[in-house]
């Protein structure tokens, strides 16, 4: 998950520590209650140190079951080969990890687990069709968006093409949340 809209009203405030606006927090409150309803509960929340990011987990609780919560300056405007690192480093037992970091190294995860071959023509859909998923993915990763991948195997192997995506949903993609 890529954290919500972020505010740029103190231009003095340094980028690790701008806060969310007013339509960033609306939108992660619309995604806990999507990650509630579609069942998602995570093992272990790996998230950025950045203030934008802590304060999209705080929107995203409580849990239903309490879930390892790591705040990680490494993932701090991490590359999508950083953020790969730290999910190698992830402990086998752990069957769901939710990520909570900044763009670009988020978008290229995605596009790195979802591999090439995913975007082969028969893939993607027709002109005048409804996006599909990996439309909607290479068009780019907005604030709040959550992609959710299944992999096989363990975390230390994860790497192109090692995960299957199941969603990708966006604030406006939701009926009650500020895009």
């Amino acid at each position: 998950m890529r954290h919500a809209k972020s505010s740029w009203d103190d231009p003095k405030l340094s980028d690790h520590v701008r806060p969310l606006n007013p339509r960033g927090r609306a939108a992660a409150v619309s995604m806990r209650k999507v990650l509630r309803d579609l069942g998602l509960a995570p093992d272990v929340i790996l998230v950025s140190s950045a203030r934008r990011t802590l304060q999209t987990l705080e929107a995203l609780e409580p849990w239903d079951e309490t879930p390892l919560i790591e705040p990680m300056d490494a993932l701090y405007l991490a590359s999508a080969r950083s953020i790969l690192d730290v999910l190698h480093d992830v402990t086998e037992t752990v069957r769901s990890v939710l990520l909570i970091g900044h763009n670009p190294g988020l978008h290229e995860l995605a596009m790195i687990l979802v591999g090439a071959q995913a975007f082969t023509q028969s893939a993607l859909t027709p002109p005048g069709g409804e996006p599909s998923i990996l439309d909607k993915l290479a068009e780019g990763f907005p604030t709040c968006a959550l992609a959710e991948f299944s992999v096989a195997g363990p975390w230390g192997q994860l790497g192109e093409g090692g995960g299957r995506m199941l969603r990708f949903l966006t604030p406006a993609d939701l009926p009650d949340a500020a895009s």
